[in-house]
C-alpha cells in the first residue's frame, strides 16, 4: 500500500450486510490518491450468498438460492475488479462450501484466494501459546502456557498482547507460572478462584497461604475484598439459580459469564445454600465498613475474614 499516510486515505471498510452492489462498485473503481493500489474491506457480504434450507412441498428440506440477482451481478463484477484495487472480503464465520463467491474463487485462482483464520481449540491453546512464544524467540514452561490459556481463552489478539508482555519482561529467560500469575490480570483473577475454593471448602490455612501470595504481589486489600466480594455475588446468583432449577447453560448466558467461569462457580456454589451466602454477603459488608472506616487494619481485617469464613 505504500507510504502509510497515503494508504489509510485508500482504504474503505464497507459493511456489506445491507450493500448494494452500486455502492460497493462505486469505491471499487475509484482511482487510487497518491498511490499504486486501493484497498477495499467488504464485511458480512458474502454470508447472504449462503444457501438456506426451506421445506418444500413435499414436506421435505431444500436448498433456497438467497439473492440470485444481487449474487450474479457480484461475480460478474469480480472478473472485471480495477488492477488498482485490492477487494477483500471478511467473514466472521466459515462460509457454507457451496456458496458462489467460494466457487468462484476455486475457478480463478490466479486472480482471487481464499484464506481460513480458525482459532484452535481450546484444549489446542497451551501449544499455540507454546510456539508463538517461541516464533518471538521467548520460552515457556508448559505449565505456564496453560496457566495464561485459561486465563484468557480463544482471543488469540489478547493472548498475543500478554505474550508480548510476558517476553519483555523475562528479557530473554523462560517465562514461569509466576511470572503469568504476577503480570496477567485475568490470572491474578484466576487466583481469586482459589482462595475462595479454600474458603468454600473451610480450608483455614491454605486460603490463608493464597491471601498473603495476593498481598505479596502488592495487590490492594480494598482490590482484594471487591473480587472477593464480586466472586460471592456471583455465587450467589449462580445459586439462586440453579435452586429454581434453571441448568448451567442458561446460567451462564444470562449472567454473561465465559462457560469456565460458570462451570467454575457451579461447582463452588455447591458448597452453600442461599441462606449461607447471604450470610457471607452480609459478613464481607461488614469487613468493607470496618475498612472504610479505619476500625480495623486492612489486612487484620481480611485475616479476621478468612477466619471467620473457614470456621463458621
Amino acid at each position: 500500500m505504500g507510504d502509510p499516510q497515503f494508504a489509510e486515505l485508500n482504504t474503505t471498510t464497507l459493511d456489506g450486510r445491507a450493500l448494494p452492489l452500486g455502492e460497493l462498485r462505486h469505491h471499487a473503481d475509484a482511482i487510487p490518491f497518491l498511490s499504486d493500489k486501493r484497498l477495499v474491506l467488504v464485511e458480512g457480504m458474502l454470508a447472504r450468498f449462503d444457501p438456506r434450507r426451506k421445506a418444500s412441498d413435499e414436506g421435505e428440506d431444500a436448498e433456497e438460492e438467497p439473492n440470485p440477482e444481487l449474487k450474479q451481478q457480484l461475480l460478474e463484477y469480480l472478473s472485471n475488479v480495477p488492477p488498482t484495487t485490492q477487494l477483500v472480503f471478511v467473514e466472521s464465520k466459515k462460509l457454507a462450501a457451496n456458496n458462489a463467491a467460494l466457487k468462484f474463487a476455486e475457478k480463478d485462482k490466479k486472480h482471487a484466494q481464499v484464506k481460513l483464520f480458525a482459532a484452535p481449540p481450546a484444549d489446542q491453546l497451551s501449544d499455540w501459546v507454546i510456539d508463538r512464544i517461541e516464533q518471538k524467540g521467548g520460552a515457556i514452561d508448559f505449565s505456564a502456557a496453560n496457566d495464561l490459556a485459561l486465563a484468557i481463552g480463544s482471543d488469540l489478539r489478547a493472548l498475543d498482547n500478554e505474550i508480548e508482555k510476558l517476553i519483555v519482561f523475562k528479557n530473554g529467560e523462560p517465562i514461569r507460572r509466576d511470572d503469568v500469575r504476577m503480570l496477567v490480570a485475568s490470572a491474578q483473577e484466576s487466583n481469586i478462584f482459589e482462595l475462595v475454593d479454600a474458603l468454600g471448602q473451610k480450608k483455614t490455612q491454605r486460603a490463608l497461604e493464597l491471601l498473603h501470595e495476593q498481598l505479596r504481589h502488592n495487590a490492594n486489600e480494598f482490590y482484594l475484598l471487591t473480587m472477593i466480594t464480586r466472586q460471592y455475588r456471583l455465587l450467589l446468583q449462580v445459586r439462586d439459580l440453579s435452586t429454581r432449577g434453571m441448568q448451567t447453560d442458561v446460567i451462564q448466558k444470562q449472567l454473561g459469564l465465559h462457560p469456565f467461569v460458570a462451570r467454575k462457580i457451579a461447582d463452588q456454589a455447591r458448597h452453600y445454600s442461599v441462606a449461607q451466602l447471604e450470610g457471607v454477603m452480609n459478613k464481607l459488608l461488614e469487613v468493607d465498613v470496618s475498612l472504610k472506616t479505619s476500625r480495623l487494619e486492612p489486612t487484620l481485617a481480611l485475616d479476621l475474614l478468612v477466619i471467620d469464613l473457614t470456621t463458621k
